[in-house]
């Protein structure tokens, strides 16, 4: 089960591929030559999907190049960047932040999952964006779906966090602009306006 308080946002538990010499990596997007394929149905901000995915495919792969929800960022492939977060419902219905990059997606079927383009509702900001917008807490961008999926999942579970709880909740998401002043003022921000979990 993720446990978003933890340092770092952490993946579904997946079962270890069996290994092939025609094993393709978590980078390679074409045909999943001599590979299984599975439909598999996954709830992605709130509309369901019937996905033919290949098993060895990450989650984040789906979401990108299957589904087009590109605000998901693909970046270091191996859990150390915090790009891919995305929050995933489990079953006490609390949502989570999980490294979309380390979680298989055929392990997602089931769960409800948010990507950064399903955290504005019925074309209203969701007070995270908007403090993350109001506080400048971004430079280049990359990180900012991730980081901003990060927060959400901390103040749905706690409403007002402290710093160094803030600081923790995010320490899995890496920045290389900004420093990360702006983002933790973001955070504080938000958590005056966040409105009570789900």
């Amino acid at each position: 089960r993720p446990d978003h308080t933890r340092p770092t946002p952490t993946p579904f538990p997946t079962p270890t591929p069996a290994a092939s010499p025609t094993s393709m990596t978590a980078t390679d997007h074409g045909p999943a030559t001599n590979k299984r394929t599975r439909l598999v149905s996954l709830t992605v901000n709130g509309d369901l999907h019937e996905v033919a995915v290949a098993e060895h495919h990450t989650l984040l792969e789906v979401l990108r190049y299957q589904l087009g929800l590109t605000g998901t960022k693909q970046g270091c492939d191996k859990g150390d960047c915090g790009a891919c977060t995305v929050l995933v419902t489990g079953e006490d219905g609390k949502r989570a932040a999980v490294l979309s990059c380390l979680t298989l997606a055929v392990d997602a079927e089931g769960e409800e999952v948010t990507t950064i383009e399903g955290l504005a509702v019925r074309g209203k900001l969701d007070p995270v964006q908007d403090a993350f917008d109001r506080c400048g807490a971004l430079q280049c961008g990359f990180c900012q779906s991730g980081m901003m999926l990060s927060a959400k999942a901390l103040l749905e579970d706690k409403p007002h966090p402290t710093l160094p709880e803030i600081q923790q909740a995010l320490s899995g998401n890496l920045c290389r602009c900004t420093g990360y002043s702006k983002i933790l003022e973001a955070t504080l921000l938000a958590a005056t306006r966040s409105e009570p979990a789900r």
